[in-house]
């Protein structure tokens, strides 16, 4: 069994590595669209803060996909199967140059090998949340199927009109930007961690521990994001067409660079889920405890101890490092079939429409983290794109593309659980 698992954890980085590629596109679709950097140059800078996002997210989502199915319940022939799945359709989708979801593939090969083994209630269907949580669940998870691009497209819009008045010589739109950038950072101060709730301080200093904490430096960015928009604004009427089309697209870099964060803390985390999962059913099928585990496989999901406290996820570091060192590589080798659907297909994308779409991308990537909901990038970013094209009229957006889009995303969950239902009973044959 220790051999099936090893060969899980390898088929699992190598998903996160196809992952990559299959959704570089994502992150430099617009940037290389609208001629900000080369290809190469895009797909570099991407891989870079994929890559930093290790040093910036949590494992809220990796807990998430790891609690899909009831990992008392199944094997690993179940987790075998279902990668194998996500395995084949994203490459498939890739091949054809369908921008679908390496999320949900993942969630639906995993959730459909589980039911083959064990029936439909092994799988986490919905659950309520905590006080103040968000529910968890694969009915979460369809759910934000929908929400993810709707609210992208929505946030996408409103940054859009809100930069389109900032145009406007009325000081109106300047009163706004201004009561919006002190209201920003009246709310990412109170969503500040203290020194004394750190579990895990990362310096001696109490001012730098706060400063780099995970959870603050979101915040940070979210605040910087709006901070950077927002000045943007302030001079947005005072700038000709030359010198605001320069500006953004110097602003496109930011943007791309915060949504390649969210991208790779977002889908690097369902790997690492995955992982989690399958040392868990490694340590109940084979009856051992994992504290007889060798430390580089030790692994603790969240939980409540016997007073009633959380317990927080612990991971060895080379997990979450090989997670992220595996989708920054993907991304490095580009998937320029994607690249054509996303920054062209859908609509005309100039630097205006890049840094909109990619901006509201990432607020809602980082938003969806701070819930613990694993969603779709390649949602997303389709979402925000259609909202930015849209204050341009409905006719801007080439509708025939988004309704096959839309289709390729609906099936990937059923056809990706169908095909790791298939692949879990021709395994259960030889394993």
């Amino acid at each position: 069994m220790m051999t099936i698992l090893i060969l899980i954890i390898v088929l699992a980085l190598i998903f996160d590595y196809i992952n990559g590629f299959h959704d570089a596109a994502n992150a430099i679709a617009t940037i290389v669209a609208t001629k900000v950097l080369s290809p190469f140059q895009a797909v570099v800078w991407a891989a870079f803060f994929n890559f930093l996002a290790y040093w910036v997210f949590g494992f809220g989502v990796a807990d998430t996909v790891a609690k899909t199915a009831d990992t008392m319940s199944i094997n690993l022939t179940v987790i075998l199967a279902g990668i194998i799945a996500a395995i084949i359709w994203n490459l498939l989708t890739w091949w054809f140059g369908i921008p679908s979801s390496s999320s949900h593939t993942l969630i639906g090969g995993f959730a459909g090998a589980a039911i083959a083994h064990a029936g439909l209630d092994v799988v986490n269907w919905y659950k309520e949340g905590k006080a103040g949580e968000m529910p968890t669940g694969v009915l979460v998870i369809v759910g934000f199927i929908v929400l993810a691009p709707l609210i992208g497209a929505i946030v996408s819009y409103a940054i859009s009109a809100w930069l389109l008045h900032s145009a406007k010589r009325s000081i109106w739109p300047k009163l706004f930007t201004l009561s919006l950038m002190i209201a920003t950072v009246v709310f990412v101060y109170f969503q500040m961690v203290p020194y004394d709730k750190i579990h895990k301080p990362r310096f001696e200093s109490h001012f730098w521990s706060v400063v780099f904490e995970s959870h603050n430096i979101k915040w940070f960015l979210v605040a910087f994001i709006i901070l950077t928009i927002s000045s943007f604004c302030l001079i947005f009427s005072f700038l000709s067409h030359h010198q605001s089309t320069k500006w953004l697209r110097k602003m496109q870099l930011l943007s791309s660079a915060a949504f390649s964060l969210g991208h790779g803390g977002n889908d690097s985390q369902k790997v690492m889920g995955i992982i989690a999962a399958a040392i868990l059913v490694y340590v109940h099928q084979e009856g051992v405890t994992m504290a007889s585990m060798p430390d580089w496989l030790h692994v603790v999901l969240p939980y409540k101890d016997a007073s009633g406290d959380d317990v927080a996820a612990q991971m060895p570091a080379w997990i979450p490092l090989a997670c992220y060192t595996a989708i920054s590589v993907g991304t490095l080798s580009g998937g320029w079939k994607i690249v054509k659907t996303m920054g062209s297909k859908i609509t005309k994308v100039t630097p205006f429409e890049g840094v909109t779409a990619e901006t509201a991308g990432a607020l809602t990537l980082y938003f969806t983290e701070h819930l613990k909901i694993p969603v779709s990038t390649t949602h997303t970013i389709t979402g925000s794109i259609i909202g930015s094209g849209l204050t341009k009229g409905t006719s801007a957006v080439k509708w025939g593309v988004t309704v096959k889009l839309v289709w390729a995303w609906v099936l990937t969950i059923p056809v990706s659980a169908a095909l790791a239902a298939i692949l879990y009973y021709i395994l259960k044959i030889f394993i």
